[in-house]
C-alpha cells in the first residue's frame, strides 16, 4: 500500500481557453472541469486508476467538496476535520498546454491540528511500502514540517519503516533535507526550477537556472547528484517536454518521450511520481521506474484538466532511456 499525505489539498478547477490568455480582456471558456487535487491526492488518484492500493491522508470535513470528489472517484482517504473549507485552485489552460495557475493559500491549522494530522498519518501508514509527502504547506506550518514527519515515520515504525518520497517546493522542499539521517527522503521529485534551488542549497559548485537544466540533461543529472550526495536516496527530476532524469548513488539515467499534443500540464509531475512508484512496486530497476514515470507524465499532459492517466493509457515502450 502507498499512503499519500497532502497537508494543503484543494478543489482544482481547470478553465480551458480557446486561445492565448489575454490580460484585462473578457474571454469565454471552451470548457470547465474540476477534480479533487493537491499533489499527494493526485498521486493517489493516479495509483488507484492503475489498480494499486493507495490511501490519501488529508485535512477536511467529510462533506467538503474535495473529500466528496475523492469518494465519488473511489479513492480511499482518511481525513481530519478542521472546521474550515479547503481551498480552491484555478488553472487556465491555453491551446498547446500553456497553463497559468492561481493557487489559494489554504486554511490555517493550529499546532494542535498539525499534531493531530501527523498522528493520523502515522496510524494510517502502518504496513505501507511508501509514504508520499507532497505539496505546499498551509499558512502557519513550520518550513521543516516534512523533515519532522519523516523522522517520526521512521522512529515510530513497528518493524520496517516505509520508504519516504517528498514532492514540494520552496522552503518546505529545501527543509526536507535538514532532518538528519532519520528524516532524509528516499526519493525527491523536483522539477527543473526546484532542482536548481535544491542543488544550490546542497552546495553544488555550478549553479544553473531552470531553463539551463531543462536544456542540458547532463547538467540536471550533475545537479541531482549533488543532492544525492547530501544523503537523499534518489532524485527524480522532471524536465517538462525534455523528459526526466533519475539519479541514485549507483548511476544516472535520462528518459525522453516522443512529443505529445499537450492539452494540460496540471498534475503531470504528480502522475510521473505515481508512474515511478507503480514500477517500483512491481520490482522495476531504476531505469524501469524512470521509464514508467515519463510515460505517465506524458500521458497526463495529453489529457484535459487535472485528469490522471491509468497505466493502460501510457506508452512506456515509446520512452528512450540513456545512461548518463
Amino acid at each position: 500500500m502507498i499512503v499519500t499525505f497532502t497537508a494543503n489539498p484543494s478543489l482544482d478547477r481547470t478553465v480551458a481557453l480557446p486561445g492565448p490568455l489575454e490580460r484585462g480582456e473578457v474571454q469565454r471558456a471552451v470548457s470547465v472541469s474540476q477534480e479533487s487535487g493537491g499533489k499527494g491526492v493526485n498521486v493517489s488518484r493516479a495509483l488507484v486508476a492503475s489498480g494499486l492500493e493507495s490511501v490519501a491522508v488529508l485535512p477536511g470535513a467529510d462533506s467538503d467538496p474535495v473529500l466528496a470528489g475523492l469518494r465519488e472517484s473511489g479513492v480511499p482517504f482518511v481525513s481530519l476535520p478542521i472546521g474550515e473549507p479547503l481551498r480552491t485552485n484555478v488553472a487556465l489552460t491555453e491551446p498547446g498546454g500553456v497553463t497559468t495557475k492561481i493557487n489559494e493559500p489554504g486554511p490555517v491549522l493550529d499546532e494542535n491540528q498539525q499534531e493531530a494530522l501527523i498522528k493520523l498519518l502515522l496510524e494510517s501508514s502502518r504496513g505501507a511500502t511508501w509514504v508520499v509527502l507532497a505539496g505546499s504547506l498551509p499558512p502557519g506550518f513550520p518550513a521543516d514540517f516534512y523533515a519532522t514527519v519523516a523522522q517520526r515515520l521512521r522512529t515510530s515504525a513497528d518493524g520496517a519503516a516505509p520508504r519516504i518520497a517528498v514532492d514540494s517546493s520552496g522552503q518546505p522542499l529545501a527543509a526536507a533535507l535538514t532532518g538528519g539521517a532519520e528524516g532524509m527522503p528516499d526519493l525527491l521529485k523536483p522539477n527543473a526550477e526546484e532542482l536548481a534551488e535544491l542543488a544550490a542549497a546542497a552546495g553544488f559548485a555550478s549553479p544553473a537556472t531552470a531553463d539551463e537544466l531543462e536544456a542540458d540533461p547532463a547538467a540536471a543529472a550533475a545537479a541531482a547528484a549533488a543532492v544525492v550526495r547530501s544523503g537523499v536516496g534518489a532524485v527524480l527530476a522532471t524536465l517538462g517536454s525534455k523528459g526526466a532524469v533519475l539519479v541514485t548513488a549507483d548511476g544516472a539515467w535520462l528518459a525522453t518521450h516522443p512529443p505529445v499534443a499537450a492539452v494540460s500540464t496540471v498534475g503531470a509531475g504528480d502522475s510521473a511520481l505515481a508512474g515511478y512508484l507503480l514500477a517500483h512496486g512491481q520490482g522495476g530497476a531504476p531505469a524501469d521506474c524512470l521509464r514508467q514515470a515519463v510515460a505517465h507524465g506524458a500521458a497526463a499532459a495529453s489529457l484535459p484538466g487535472s485528469t490522471v492517466p491509468a497505466v493502460h493509457q501510457t506508452t512506456p515502450d515509446a520512452v528512450t532511456i540513456t545512461a548518463l
